[in-house]
């Protein structure tokens, strides 16, 4: 099941995501309310193409806060050693972890805005975890009772803001360094999820991973993460880019593609 959230006339609101039979295309299924919510949600009745005049997908969720692992693939580690950011070559043992906060929340097609103080700002294509319920001190073995499904995310960093602030507060939590959609996919083989992106409409074939390559996996970054931050329904998980990340300049046409999910596309602006 796909679930998404849109507004059309500046009205925001959810929908299931339903492929039709006879053209193939997508549509979105308008419900009454909110999926993450104690109630029922129902179908309204009304059904609206993708491509409907004013119609815009929005981030399909906002979440209270949101969580992000770094160095979780051996492949990245290498690369950002490589490039002389980083003096750790082998993945370290512990979790890294740092936070977004919801403000650097935008969804489908709205701009990336470089900040005037950084000339460096990359790419990060991950997978995303949704969480569906109130999760504390979850265990290992029922952290994935918790997830209500996954998203395609862009961990934008400020590389050279990132080597400055110890912290990461500024190089990962700006305004829009967090594009995260196109919608949320319950149904996915989270273990070995496919990774990809493309700039400008050219494959970047070394930007691209599967998660079955993740050092901590999906389950362990929730039974971790809610060991010290109970976790809300909506609240996100980014588990980590895969392998090479890349520059994103004025004018870039980034998009991430996660198998199973679909495409986030961005573009990014000068601030």
């Amino acid at each position: 099941m796909r679930i998404a959230r849109f507004s059309i006339n500046d009205k925001p609101q959810y929908a299931f995501v339903q492929t039709d039979e006879n053209d193939g295309k997508d549509y979105l299924v308008a419900l009454d309310g909110f999926p993450l919510g104690p109630t029922e949600v129902r179908p309204t009745g009304e059904r609206y193409a993708l491509d409907t005049e004013g119609l815009r997908l929005l981030a399909p969720i906002i979440p209270s806060k949101v969580f992000g692992l770094a160095k979780n693939y051996q492949a990245h580690t290498e690369f950002m050693a490589n490039k002389g950011l980083s003096d750790i070559k082998v993945a370290p043992e512990e979790m890294v972890i740092f936070t977004k906060p919801s403000t650097s929340v935008i969804g489908p097609d709205d701009p990336i805005v470089l900040p005037s103080y950084s000339n460096d700002m990359n790419f990060e294509p991950e997978v995303a975890v949704v969480i569906g319920r109130i999760a504390k001190n979850v265990p290992v073995e029922k952290a994935m009772d918790y997830v209500l499904g996954y998203t395609c995310v862009n961990d934008v960093t400020l590389r050279d803001i990132q080597g400055l602030d110890p912290m990461w507060t500024r190089a990962k939590g700006f305004d829009t360094s967090c594009p995260l959609g196109p919608w949320i996919q319950t149904d996915l083989d989270w273990s070995d999820t496919k990774i990809g992106f493309s700039l400008n409409g050219e494959v970047v074939p070394e930007a691209s991973g599967t998660t079955a390559g993740l050092i901590h996996s999906i389950p362990a970054q929730i039974a971790a993460i809610s060991s010290f931050s109970t976790l809300l329904p909506g609240d996100v998980i980014l588990t980590g880019t895969p392998n090479a990340s890349g520059t994103l300049r004025p004018g870039d046409e980034a998009v991430v593609h996660v198998e199973g999910i679909g495409d986030l596309r961005n573009v990014v602006v000068r601030g």
